[in-house]
């Protein structure tokens, strides 16, 4: 009796292997398509096992490990107070009352007396005022009394504000400073003394999770394409891959949270819908806050405009520039254009160049003013896949350097680079960046399923301190 062939017995074998790589349909090349000639055909094809790395190192993190530090905390916040003005200055403060010599000046000035008034002025407290429009028009005066939030003024060179050669109207806008004091033979001390005021920052770490699944049976299925990562994973086990990019994914998150970070507002959605997720103040955040924004950056005059600013800031001499490929670009046009007169330009540094050498055009640092920049490109700022999709902000300028702050939890002051990391951590537990396995594979703890996962976890937040210092470079 032969074969049943009604019942399809004859046919139930296939002469053409059909190895099935079984990751996904997207990640293998199929040979038994008909697109690929099929894998039946008789010549062995020449493959490349080796993937190209057609976007280079992927990893957008390595900012934080430049410019600052990191260091553990055991708390859930981190609280730290900065120094204010040593001098007292107003800023477009209102000229008022009909004889035009009360100044109105904003609630919490710079320090308050030692009693109720709200501003920072004593009688006998001498005082510039100008406009605040030009400051062309200038007096020198004298505190004749202080009221509350208001002072009196006396010119020394003319009767009022409003009568003489400099006048200043009712509602102009003034700035003024104390620049000392003065009183009469044997006059009674001043009255009232300045205490400083308490300006406390705080922040508090977030926790940043991340994690890879993959059934237990997938752990042993091999591939043609031999994987290597920039985290080092290798092998022929598409899920070594996997794992090596979910962990490098992780630790730039590490990094971009640091920067992008934003603290939940009790109003918005997030308080609204997800409890107990409080955000935290990323780099980004603290500087618009408490720093400085300057738009377009594009010209040396531009330059000398946030050189003005530092000098009213801290003043710190070095500083880093990290800026995207356009704003470099810039900044070596604007060096270069300084040093353009050997015969037509192309003379930079102290060396001559010459018709058969290679012709550096680019500045890693310059000097300006009293100031140093040191320049780097920030790939952040110019990855597709980060900030470099965008296109709105350029660049950051960073004091080099260490602040001196005092630290609530230790009681003294302490010096601090200007920007680090504080991660969580005890003699239990370090949160900076743990990792752990579970499932049925290798050494993993068994937890019931055919399955291994690897899983992230970090606990940490950003700290700024003498965020002033700091200029964030934004498009217009």
């Amino acid at each position: 009796m032969g074969f049943n062939t009604s019942l399809g017995l004859a046919g139930s074998y296939s002469l053409s292997p059909m190895p099935s790589p079984t990751v996904s349909d997207q990640n293998y090349i199929d040979f038994t398509s008909s697109t690929t000639a099929g894998w039946a055909q008789q010549y062995l094809p020449e493959l490349y096992e080796q993937e190209i790395e057609r976007y280079g190192n992927r990893s957008i993190s390595g900012f934080l490990q430049m410019v600052g530090a990191e260091m553990p905390m055991s708390s859930d916040q981190v609280i730290w107070s900065e120094q204010n003005r040593l001098h007292i200055a107003y800023r477009n403060d209102d000229v008022t009352a009909n004889s035009t010599v009360v100044v109105t000046t904003a609630a919490s000035g710079l320090c308050t007396l030692g009693n109720a008034l709200s501003n920072s002025m004593r009688v006998g407290n001498t005082a510039l005022i100008t406009d605040a429009a030009t400051g062309l028009k200038t007096l020198k005066c004298y505190v004749s009394a202080v009221s509350s939030q208001t002072f009196t003024l006396k010119p020394y060179t003319q009767d009022e504000l409003n009568s003489g050669e400099v006048t200043f109207a009712d509602a102009d806008k003034v700035n003024i400073f104390v620049y000392g004091s003065e009183f009469a033979k044997g006059s009674a001390s001043m009255s009232g003394e300045l205490k400083p005021q308490f300006t406390q920052y705080n922040n508090r770490p977030l926790i940043i999770k991340d994690h890879f699944k993959i059934d237990g049976s997938d752990t042993a299925q091999i591939g043609w394409v031999e994987t290597t990562d920039e985290s080092g994973a290798s092998g022929y086990s598409w899920y070594l891959k996997s794992a090596g990019e979910t962990r490098m994914r992780f630790e730039d998150y590490l990094e971009s949270m640091m920067i992008e970070a934003e603290l939940t507002e009790a109003s918005s959605g997030v308080a609204d819908h997800v409890s107990n997720v409080n955000g935290s103040e990323g780099l980004f955040a603290a500087v618009t806050s408490r720093g400085n924004i300057f738009e377009d950056l594009a010209s040396l005059a531009d330059f000398d405009l946030v050189l003005k600013n530092l000098d009213k800031q801290g003043a710190i001499e070095e500083n880093m520039l990290y800026v995207n490929r356009s704003l470099a670009l810039t900044i070596d046009d604007m060096v270069a254009g300084l040093n353009a007169n050997y015969q037509g330009g192309a003379s930079f540094g102290v060396f001559s160049n010459s018709a058969d050498m290679a012709l550096n055009l680019g500045f890693s640092g310059f000097r300006r003013g009293s100031y140093d920049f040191y320049k780097s490109d920030w790939k952040y700022l110019n990855d597709a896949a980060g900030r470099g999709g965008f296109g709105d902000i350029s660049g950051i300028l960073v004091p080099a350097g260490t602040s001196s702050v005092y630290d609530q939890s230790l009681g003294k002051n302490i010096k601090r680079p200007f920007l680090h990391v504080r991660y969580r951590a005890s003699q239990t537990d370090d949160r900076r960046m743990k990792s752990w396995v579970t499932g049925s594979v290798g050494s993993a703890s068994y937890v019931g399923d055919d399955v291994m996962e690897v899983h992230y976890l970090s606990e940490r937040c950003l700290i700024v301190q003498g965020a002033n210092n700091f200029v964030l470079l934004k498009e217009s």
